[in-house]
């Protein structure tokens, strides 16, 4: 499989940092006229879906990046069934996080607003509805803010999830707190130092073990919750850590790890809870990002590696399908951007509906006719 071109200049700035997985080879593509706000997709699942965030302290630790903060703070967004069909939808981002990310992405192709004005499909603070529903922890990438995954959110919810996306404090360009602080990106200061990646996903691990602890008693709505099922999501940095938390915390029983080169390191004796890798093709079995052949050897149990033909580091995220507001013309060959949230939500909803419902998807059993760009690995995706 040759290797993809990646996007745009503007997007590909988007995609890159020190401890993400490694960039494919990129190109120029002109840019292009902002088209104006953003709508993401509608999810894909029969329930409607409320939102909500809330805002925890770990009073037993510092925080690692900031020397000043004795305790860690995390913002956790939350995405649930509601039985509400209308009310005021949850904004994506605030003005401020949107200028703090397109600065920090060195984006000036649309008003640094732009991305505030993204256009959801969340009621916020909805009466969760439903029992015994199975919770997905979700972490982003290195910079990037929660709601970047928003879209994957969303259709989790509608598919009757419960969902927990994690804001890793002063690991993103911006996270807004309830007395109006914004804590910028102080890792980002690090993020060339040895071993960053390695602590980095240590870190998250931590913070999400803390979250799960905190759930019951911080959520009026975690009764609805089945503490028995619980996976991890995340996407570079994130789906790095999806691994590293399983390695620590025996809660999580099955965890994706989206484009993120591996940090954690499995034992030898193996790892035999669910996994999946859902990459781009510099994750393709003998290519530049080699930590995926070394971990597979090592899943002992019900594992998948899949490549997405077309993809880039961002597909798995919302970035592709904000380009046209922010003015960003992708390049040819690219998976676009509503494929790729197509591919992202199927693949993922699959494995966790496998692993969390019991419910058995013959679409991991193989290659399928319906989505072609899905190249299963180590035998049908070797590089060439």
């Amino acid at each position: 499989m040759r290797q993809i071109l990646a996007v745009a200049a503007g997007l590909a700035i988007l995609a890159t940092s020190a401890c993400s997985a490694p960039a494919p080879p990129r190109s120029a593509a002109p840019s292009a006229t902002p088209t104006g706000p953003a709508t993401l997709p509608a999810p894909t699942g029969s329930h409607s879906i409320g939102t909500t965030a809330l805002y925890l302290k770990d009073g037993s630790r510092p925080d690692p990046w900031n020397l000043d903060a004795k305790a860690r703070e995390l913002k956790v967004t939350l995405w649930y069934p509601t039985a509400r069909h209308d009310g005021q939808r949850a904004s994506y981002m605030t003005p401020k996080e949107s200028e703090l990310l397109l600065k920090g992405s060195k984006i000036a192709s649309a008003p640094y607003d732009t991305l505030s004005k993204t256009r959801t499909n969340a009621i916020e603070d909805a009466e969760p509805t439903g029992k015994r529903l199975p919770l997905v922890v979700l972490s982003p990438g290195f910079t990037k803010p929660m709601s970047t995954l928003t879209s994957l959110a969303e259709d989790l919810a509608s598919r009757g999830y419960v969902v927990a996306g994690i804001d890793h404090t002063y690991e993103s360009y911006a996270t807004t707190f309830p007395d109006g602080r914004v804590a910028e990106c102080l890792a980002c200061d690090s993020n060339s130092d040895p071993g960053f990646g390695a602590g980095l996903v240590q870190g998250r691990a931590t913070d999400v073990s803390f979250v799960l602890d905190q759930l019951p008693a911080k959520w009026d709505g975690s009764d609805r919750t089945d503490r028995s099922r619980i996976a991890m999501v995340g996407q570079s940095i994130g789906g790095s850590s999806a691994m590293a938390t399983m390695l620590e915390d025996p809660r999580v029983r099955a965890g994706v790890d989206m484009d993120g080169t591996a940090y954690a390191r499995i034992p030898k004796s193996g790892f035999s809870r669910p996994f999946m890798f859902l990459g781009s093709a510099q994750h393709v079995s003998g290519g530049p990002a080699p930590t995926w052949d070394r971990d597979w050897k090592l899943l002992t149990g019900w594992k998948r590696w899949i490549v997405l033909t077309g993809a880039e580091h961002q597909s798995f995220t919302d970035t592709p399908l904000l380009s046209d507001a922010l003015g960003i013309k992708p390049l040819p060959g690219i998976l676009p951007a509503t494929r790729a949230a197509e591919l992202t939500r199927t693949y993922v909803a699959a494995f966790l509906d496998q692993h969390l419902k019991g419910r058995r998807q013959p679409l991991l059993d193989g290659p399928s006719s319906r989505y072609p760009e899905a190249k299963f690995c180590p035998a049908t995706c070797a590089q060439s």
